[in-house]
Formats: structure tokens, C-alpha cells, sequence
């Protein structure tokens, strides 16, 4: 019976609800440190990075509390300027908690050197251009001379200079071509001079 008594005494009840008053005070303590060491209320806007470099990317972080991280570069793009960001993840206007990496993508210093292949030269116009827009390349001016193959592909030539076959180079350089016009004196041009040469060795 005493401790029947002591349960519904006035004594215990009062202990009782105090200690209800210290879990609930605890708890609540625990979490406002929880949501303080997590920055559950922090959040940063990310900032467009777009076109700056990397000095000014990271001024512009540190300022935020943010962090980047450089990614591969991609394919050079002449719209933005060299070695500037050309995209990031998270995307401007994302909110993030501080202390955050921020993932960029540059612009490298300019396009790639490309190789030209070896099966190209004697193929037909149509077979050429194709590939060699596929490559990159562009295109330039086209002009013919005597040969017995019509718009066989006779010479490649960038600037003036002529371009064989393992030459690299820059992604978007144009190619001249020089093509057959199916006359075929050119081969009989060669003959000649090839005939008129060893003529002129027998004399000797």
C-alpha cells in the first residue's frame, strides 16, 4: 500500500512532470545543436560563373563560402573567351549549404589539332568533302586540272602548302581541293615529260 500511496501522492507527481519538463527541454536542445551544426537554415545561392576566369571564379567563391573543382575541358568554343567557364554544376540560382564544390567545365586555349587520314587522296569529291566536314574542317576553294579521273580528289592543300596524308591540323582550318576533270591529259602530260627526259639522257 505505501507504494500504491507514493504513485498517487502529490510528491510524485510533481517529479513526474518535471522530468517530462527536462526530456522535452533536452530534446529540443539537441535538436536546435543538430540544426545548427548542420546549417539546416544556410543556404547560398550559386552565383553564374559563365565567361569568367579563374581568378574571378575564385574571388567570387570565397566570398560565398563555396568551393569549385575543374572538370575536363570541352571542345573549344569561340564564343567564349579561352580558359573561361563554359558550364557548372549545381546551376546558377540553385541554393547549396556553404563549404559547397562547385563542378566547372572550360573553354580551352583553342581547337584541336585533327589528323588527316590516308585514304582520301584518288577518292571522288563526294567521298571527301563528307569526311572531311565530319573531321571538322571546312571546305575551301576547288579547282581542277587535267587527269582521267573526273572529281577524283588529285591534292589537298591548306594556305597554299600541300597536305598529306598524317599532317595534323587545327579543327575548322579549310582545305582546298584539287580535283580531276577527266580529261585525262594530264597522264599523257606526264608520259611526255617522262619520254622527253630519258630522250634527253640517251643524248647525253
Amino acid at each position: 500500500m505505501g507504494l500504491f500511496k507514493f504513485i498517487f501522492s502529490k510528491t510524485f507527481l510533481i517529479q513526474l512532470v518535471l522530468a517530462a519538463i527536462a526530456i522535452v527541454v533536452i530534446v529540443f536542445l539537441a535538436l536546435q545543436w543538430l540544426d545548427y551544426s548542420t546549417n539546416q537554415d544556410q543556404r547560398i545561392e550559386v552565383p553564374d560563373l559563365a565567361r569568367m576566369s579563374l581568378d574571378n571564379v575564385d574571388e567570387r567563391l570565397e566570398e560565398l563560402d563555396l568551393r569549385f573543382e575543374i572538370l575536363d575541358s570541352a571542345n573549344f568554343n569561340p564564343e567564349y573567351p579561352r580558359y573561361s567557364v563554359i558550364e557548372q554544376v549545381p546551376e546558377p540560382g540553385k541554393f547549396v549549404k556553404e563549404n559547397r564544390k562547385i563542378y566547372l567545365t572550360l573553354n580551352p586555349s583553342g581547337y584541336r589539332k585533327v589528323t588527316i587520314p590516308n585514304n582520301l587522296i584518288r577518292k571522288t569529291r563526294r567521298q571527301v568533302e563528307p569526311t572531311l566536314r565530319s573531321l571538322g574542317f571546312e571546305i575551301g576553294a576547288v579547282t581542277y586540272k587535267p587527269d582521267i579521273a573526273e572529281d577524283a580528289v588529285l591534292e589537298m592543300r591548306h594556305n597554299g602548302e600541300l597536305v598529306e596524308p598524317g599532317d595534323e591540323l587545327m579543327k575548322t582550318s579549310k582545305i582546298d581541293l584539287v580535283l580531276g576533270d577527266g580529261s585525262g591529259r594530264y597522264n599523257q602530260q606526264e608520259d611526255e615529260e617522262e619520254t622527253n627526259a630519258d630522250a634527253e639522257e640517251i643524248e647525253l
